[in-house]
């Protein structure tokens, strides 16, 4: 791995922990071949822990998939059934990064996604938005993070073809992650 070149001004070492209040877990998959449904995860937490060094920070994190929010109630509903997402029986998802990386100007982390039972190693693309105070006396960091992953790579591999050619719901889902993060008081 190499080491990150750009410095991030008030960088600190340290444990923080997600704020799921101004935090957002959020995905995009496309619809009907014709638009793009979005929906969040509301409840979900995680630690991030930044190393001396940028390259040697970790992330740990998980979701729970019945917290899905997709705007409409009953599409939710059959999103958290067997059919797709199986909340009864797999009702958390994590990521555990396994590192982090530059990649010219920007950084990547490397992790573990696990859903439904499945882990796969999913490519992170991290942009920090921030280090500094807060209004109660301490310090917050900000992330931007997204990547693209496959559905069917996890178990979510319901088939629903439309008259003609196409799908209903499509096999790639767009992540995007929002994070801001509490630094732990020692």
């Amino acid at each position: 791995m190499s080491t990150a070149t750009t410095p991030i001004p008030g960088y600190l070492a340290g444990t923080w922990d997600i704020d799921p209040v101004h935090s957002d877990v959020s995905f995009t998959v496309r619809h009907m071949m014709v638009s793009k449904v979005r929906g969040r995860f509301g409840t979900f937490s995680g630690e991030i822990v930044t190393g001396e060094d940028l390259t040697g920070s970790s992330v740990t994190a998980s979701i729970d998939a019945a917290s899905i929010d997709t705007g409409n109630g009953q599409r939710d509903n059959h999103v958290r059934s067997a059919d797709f997402f199986d909340v009864q029986n797999y009702p958390t998802w994590t990521f555990r990064s396994m590192g982090v990386r530059a990649d010219g100007a920007d950084l990547v982390v490397d992790g573990e996604l696990t859903i439904k039972g499945v882990t796969r190693s999913v490519p992170l693309a991290v942009e920090v938005g921030g280090i500094g105070p807060d209004g109660s006396g301490g310090t917050r960091i900000g992330f931007s993070a997204t990547t693209t992953i496959d559905r069917n790579d996890f178990g979510v591999d319901i088939k629903m073809p439309l008259d003609g050619s196409g799908v209903v719901v499509s096999d790639k889902v767009q992540i995007a992650l929002e994070i801001e993060a509490v630094l732990r008081q020692e």
